[in-house]
């Protein structure tokens, strides 16, 4: 089962959803009177049998089977019309997302069955999706940096195993990098081909009044080079296809308008995105407020990863239980202080690849903002706050096993050196849905517990 291994070819059009729904169609076809009644396709006779059987002549129903036989195929031509124009559309769909499946999905040397079904591809380094951007066109990758200063974990272990793809006991091999299949289903799941991999625009400093609701710690008023921070993984509940919860980190430069420039890293649960309710590790980018560029993970050029190890948008396993074993993932961006570029950490000093430096235009030189926590999207789809939860879907004050946290907060500074947060502010936008709580101790330095779940008796 896990070790199983399946070739990267595409299934066969008898196995397409779009096919197969046109197929049904045209078997389920009706037609239509002049007087816009439903004719169904069936016989008198069959409708009304005992009353053919008994009073109607055989010749009688020759006649009404010759008659139905002319009239039918004219009767029914406007509906055929109809139904052409619609099943033309949906190829057309279909083209269109096959044409750009096959711009993300690069050839791979080696594909990986994970347990949880997704199919992880190993694509060589140099033809990865990055390299389709026109500014990173002959750029090669480039060996790790040298990390920031300073203490990381204060003596605290990190797991080195997490991410259920690599359960499966395959590995990818060296000179390749592990990317996750995107599939016709996870596009369709989308409002649209151009939306599929974006996050939804949402740009206001406070947040009240969109559909983003925030528990969150940040810094800012100086200059910041990165971020690190060690984070529980949980399996919030999501009570809505299009709605999603994470946590993670941002690194922000910019104004609150169309020049935002962001880098997020952190784990999220997105049904949307993914077709499950797993925890996935993810990243994000954009230099325009999430308008017209970056996406999440590797679905559309940009990041560059460098590590075989690492499945972005992959699931992570083991996950934190209510009252029970605590999981953690480290997580550290940081600006190279000799090409520029800002880094991305997974785990325990393992480097996953580097968002290129002109990809950016605030970011390019330093952060001005940093923060830390949660972020869950309430669609008020049966009009009333959701029931979508952020964290653990336990509030702060529960503390340690019940709420979600983030530990060891750190920033760092112009030379390359981890710094303790100073000047900390904090804010929840629905602070009776989600709520957040900071304090710092010997242990885990700078901390914070924050989440909840959304529509209870507290969050109508």
């Amino acid at each position: 089962m896990a070790n199983e291994r399946y070739s990267s070819s595409r299934e066969k059009n008898s196995n397409d959803p779009f096919l197969a729904s046109h197929h049904t169609r045209r078997q389920h076809h009706q037609c239509v009177k002049p007087n816009n009644h439903v004719y169904p396709q069936q016989t008198f006779a069959q409708n009304h049998p005992l009353k053919m059987a008994t009073f109607t002549p055989p010749i009688f129903v020759a006649l009404l089977l010759l008659l139905t036989s002319i009239i039918t195929p004219a009767l029914c031509h406007p509906l055929k019309g109809n139904h052409t124009l619609r099943a033309a559309q949906e190829l057309h769909k279909l083209r269109r997302i096959r044409i750009h499946l096959q711009k993300i999905n690069k050839a791979p040397v080696k594909t990986i069955q994970s347990p949880d079904g997704d199919l992880i591809d190993c694509v060589l380094s140099h033809k990865q999706p990055a390299f389709d951007h026109p500014k990173l066109r002959g750029h090669k990758p480039l060996d790790p940096p040298r990390r920031p200063k300073g203490n990381y974990t204060n003596g605290e272990k990190v797991s080195e195993s997490f991410q259920l793809w690599s359960d499966s006991g395959e590995a990818c091999p060296e000179g390749t990098i592990p990317i996750r299949r995107t599939t016709e289903e996870d596009i369709l799941r989308a409002t649209s081909i151009r939306t599929f991999g974006r996050k939804p625009r949402n740009v206001r400093r406070d947040s009240s009044g969109t559909n983003h609701e925030h528990a969150v710690v940040f810094v800012n008023g100086d200059q910041y080079y990165g971020a690190r921070a060690s984070i529980n993984v949980w399996s919030p509940r999501v009570t809505d296809q299009y709605e999603f919860s994470l946590s993670q980190i941002w690194v922000i430069a910019g104004s609150f308008g169309h020049d935002l420039n962001t880098i997020e890293a952190g784990w999220q649960v997105s049904p949307e995105l993914y077709g499950d309710s797993y925890p996935r590790f993810f990243t994000y980018w954009t230099t325009d407020a999430y308008q017209t560029t970056g996406c999440y993970n590797l679905l559309c050029s940009g990041f560059i990863q460098t590590n075989n190890r690492i499945a972005i948008g992959a699931a992570i396993s083991p996950r934190s239980a209510y009252n029970s074993r605590q999981f953690d993932i480290g997580l550290m961006v940081w600006k190279d202080p000799k090409h520029g570029h800002w880094w991305l950490e997974f785990g325990s000093g393992l480097v996953v690849g580097y968002w290129p430096a002109n990809m950016f235009s605030h970011l390019r030189s330093h952060a001005s903002m940093v923060q830390f926590g949660g972020e869950i999207v309430n669609t008020r789809s049966r009009g009333y706050h959701t029931g979508t939860q952020m964290g653990s879907g336990h509030f702060a004050e529960e503390g340690f096993r019940k709420a979600a946290y983030f530990r060891n907060l750190q920033v760092v500074d112009w030379d390359n050196s981890l710094l303790p947060l100073r000047n900390i502010h904090h804010f929840a936008d629905h602070s009776n849905c989600y709520n957040i709580w900071q304090g710092s101790n010997n242990v885990w330095g700078t901390y914070f517990y924050y989440g909840g779940p959304g529509r209870s008796v507290r969050c109508p």
